[in-house]
């Protein structure tokens, strides 16, 4: 067994407990939360099954980004009948704050038991030929993982140096589609960029990187040119400017999403 697969199947046997992106302390969840995510986990492994697909993305909401008009904060790609379990997440998390980042498969009540915010999610599906292709891409992994280790929560969209968990995402979607195969995280970013992807813009004024303590070991603002740094407005991957791609792109099947426990109509990219 690869040292990925043994990763992914170290994880699945991890108690309920918040470790990604934090300081890794131990801190186990009340009974409420950890009751939470299961019933989050039932209502999406129940809307996964009702689909004849091998894969979609599901998103989460881990952090409050409402200032920044967002509203989830961490996607990753759902499998069915993944060697781990029937529906397993695989994503790429941020190791305990630090600059590092690894690939995991979790369980659907563990990708929703991280110490989430809510438990609001929503669930995308692929349109057949986007789905097959790039289920066939993520079952080559741990090869051709297109990850980067050194992680940074504001990478630079493209960036050589620097990863986060939804620019994986993007560079694993467009090496699936792209009518070639792509092996290298530069020549997928691109094929994203001339197939439409744009990300969005998150504006971090000066005063708050150096007043609000935001420099911490997960960010590194030196990845994008000074004139950002000036702006202030840096270019990110987020999860809506995934969504928005796949959609304007037509690679989008269907997409259902639930508020506080209750179905909502998905009006756009969130």
């Amino acid at each position: 067994m690869s040292h990925l697969w043994m990763r992914f199947a170290w994880l699945l046997c991890l108690p309920l407990a918040a470790h990604a992106g934090n300081d890794c302390r131990e801190q186990p969840l009340p009974p409420a939360k950890v009751a939470a995510a299961a019933e989050t986990a039932l209502r999406a492994a129940a809307a996964l099954d009702q689909m004849d697909a091998s894969v979609a993305l599901i998103a989460r909401v881990g952090t409050d980004l409402s200032r920044q008009g967002l509203v989830y904060s961490h996607a990753g790609f759902v499998l069915r009948d993944h060697p781990q379990g029937r529906w397993t997440v695989v994503h790429l998390l941020n190791e305990c704050g630090s600059d590092r980042s690894g690939l995991y498969a979790q369980g659907l009540v563990n990708f929703f038991s991280d110490d989430l915010i809510n438990q609001d999610l929503r669930i995308v599906w692929f349109k057949p030929d986007v789905a097959q292709r790039l289920t066939a891409r993520l079952q080559q992994m741990p090869r051709h993982g297109l990850h980067h280790p050194h992680y940074n929560l504001i990478a630079r969209p493209g960036s050589r140096d620097y990863q986060n968990s939804t620019a994986w995402l993007i560079e694993i979607m467009a090496s699936a589609i792209a009518d070639r195969p792509i092996y290298d995280r530069v020549t997928a970013y691109a094929f994203a960029r001339g197939d439409g992807f744009a990300p969005d813009t998150i504006h971090v004024p000066y005063t708050k990187r150096v007043l609000g303590g935001l420099f911490t070991a997960n960010v590194d603002f030196t990845d994008h040119p000074v004139a950002t740094r000036l702006s202030g407005d840096y270019p990110v991957v987020t999860v809506r400017s995934i969504f928005r791609y796949l959609d304007s792109a037509g690679y989008t099947e269907r997409v259902l999403e639930w508020r506080n426990g209750r179905p909502m109509t998905v009006p756009g990219p969130a």
